[in-house]
């Protein structure tokens, strides 16, 4: 889950049916719900880019841009690594971290994107 108290609004990752819900925390109704890639574990609101991050299991970031309080468009399918589902997102360093597992006799690392 994550929170954009300002905007009143709550943002929940669902795995089954993979889809990110989103709620408006004043009048307690679900807006709108958008397909997300499976196996979501972090969802993370960047405030200042109005944009939601899903890091996904299934070996992607979606990302999604906020267009007004009611409507959220999907801006980007970054690919990362089947089982990588688990991050954090840095606000003061505009970064996202996310953690991939050691797989396939690779070894586990951590990926890094900077947010524009």
């Amino acid at each position: 889950m994550a929170l954009d108290e300002p905007g009143h609004r709550l943002f929940v990752a669902t795995r089954n049916p993979p889809a990110l819900l989103i709620f408006d925390t004043q009048a307690g109704a679900r807006k709108m719900d958008l397909p997300i890639g499976g196996d979501a574990d972090d969802l993370f609101y960047d405030a200042k880019r109005k944009r939601l991050y899903v890091i996904c299991g299934e070996g992607v970031v979606d990302v999604f841009d906020q267009k007004d309080a009611d409507r959220y468009e999907l801006a980007a399918r970054v690919p990362t690594v089947r089982g990588a589902r688990t991050g954090l997102f840095v606000p003061s360093r505009d970064t996202l971290f996310v953690a991939v597992p050691a797989h396939a006799g690779g070894p586990a690392e951590i990926r890094v994107f900077t947010a524009r």
